[in-house]
């Protein structure tokens, strides 16, 4: 059996080469790589994609939280609601802003944002809610928005691994205050490099996030705020425009072979879990993972086969050693934790083949007739 992997970026690479060589070409004779042109037409192209008037790039996906918060005003003192299930630089890039990551549990069957478990977070020191679209799926929104418009808090969505998905028929990033996408290179529309954008219905926000991207600057060498440097190169801008003409077709692709992964997989419940996808929702499969209490053992069973798997994430956020704390004790957050014990990222990329599927699925099945067996056989001792 041939090697799967996980992802394959030279795949995709292979069948956009023209446009991506072109591409980068003009970037070159141009003579502009920072700000420029390319920038501004992804910014365009980015906005009409997510449905809102105002899309600002940014340094990395990262920076794109970060700087929102910044521009929300939110600092020292403030707290902010993030789900302990997600990646550490969400809860780094509330760090970054001076602010407090306060951890909510998760729902167990998209491991995003739990609605009912969120309103006894709250303080009077709460400013915001970052719910995260986890691996494509989008967090239940409706009520988190209504809260938030009770409470008065800004909600920050983190889209990082959510390009194309929809809530309602709404892209995600549309809803909230801002969305967040990061443009990291195995991300469902990926740069070679880092690269991130912050979306947003707000004129004055996105002007204030101008500002801070580019050292506080309001006009050349005028500085009247603090700012950073986290800008969009063009090389990367360039690359992104030609990515997202395809970014709908990649998404199609993701899905059909999610569909022969539940087909093949299906009959394995409640053994292994799989992803569901909501009524309300479309999701885009950033990522197909999987539940199993034998995580370890099946993730194992699969690399001696040659399949290539990931884990998306090992432990929740605050069991991270830069997080632990006593207000975050182990079994604070079961769902979250839970998770981190049982998911497994099978391979899962546009240009996957769904002979490579089916040998994935294959294998699984494999795994678990042989857990049978052993099962059976220490029985009969």
């Amino acid at each position: 059996m041939r090697a799967i992997p996980a992802f394959d970026l030279r795949r995709q690479y292979a069948t956009i080469q023209p446009e991506i060589d072109a591409a980068v070409r003009e970037v070159l004779h141009s003579g502009w790589f920072i700000l420029g042109r390319q920038c501004e037409r992804l910014e365009e192209a980015f906005a009409h994609y997510c449905g809102v008037p105002h899309a600002v790039a940014v340094a990395s996906g990262t920076d794109a939280l970060h700087l929102a918060l910044r521009a929300l005003g939110i600092g020292p003192g403030d707290e902010v609601i993030v789900p302990a299930m997600t990646a550490v630089p969400t809860a780094n890039a509330v760090t970054a802003a001076g602010a407090t990551p306060i951890f909510a549990d998760v729902e167990r069957d998209t491991c995003t944002l739990d609605p009912a478990r969120l309103e006894q977070k709250l303080t009077p020191r709460t400013r915001a809610i970052i719910p995260v679209h986890l691996y494509g799926h989008p967090a239940d929104l409706d009520p988190i928005l209504d809260l938030a418009g009770r409470r008065g808090l800004a909600v920050v969505e983190d889209c990082a691994q959510a390009h194309g998905t929809t809530h309602r028929g709404r892209p995600v990033g549309s809803l909230g205050t801002v969305g967040c996408f990061s443009f990291y290179p195995t991300k469902n529309l990926g740069a070679y490099g880092d690269g991130g954008m912050v979306v947003t219905g707000d004129a004055g926000l996105a002007h204030r996030l101008r500002q801070l991207r580019h050292h506080g600057q309001e006009g050349t060498y005028h500085h009247t705020i603090v700012g950073f440097n986290s800008r969009l190169d063009e090389i990367q801008a360039a690359i992104l425009r030609v990515k997202l003409g395809h970014l709908d077709a990649w998404i199609e692709a993701r899905r059909r072979l999610a569909s022969r992964y539940v087909e093949g997989l299906g009959g394995l419940a409640p053994r292994l879990g799989l992803p569901v996808e909501r009524p309300w929702a479309r999701h885009s499969y950033h990522l197909f993972v999987v539940r199993a209490q034998g995580r370890e053992r099946l993730r194992a069973w699969l690399a001696e086969r040659h399949v290539e798997t990931g884990i998306h994430y090992p432990a929740a956020v605050h069991q991270q050693p830069a997080y632990r704390s006593k207000a975050w004790p182990d079994g604070s957050l079961p769902e979250s934790e839970a998770a981190g014990r049982e998911v497994l990222s099978l391979p899962l990329f546009p240009e996957l083949e769904e002979g490579e599927v089916d040998a994935v699925c294959e294998a699984i099945r494999g795994f678990f007739t042989a857990e049978d067996a052993e099962s059976a056989e220490k029985g009969d001792m």
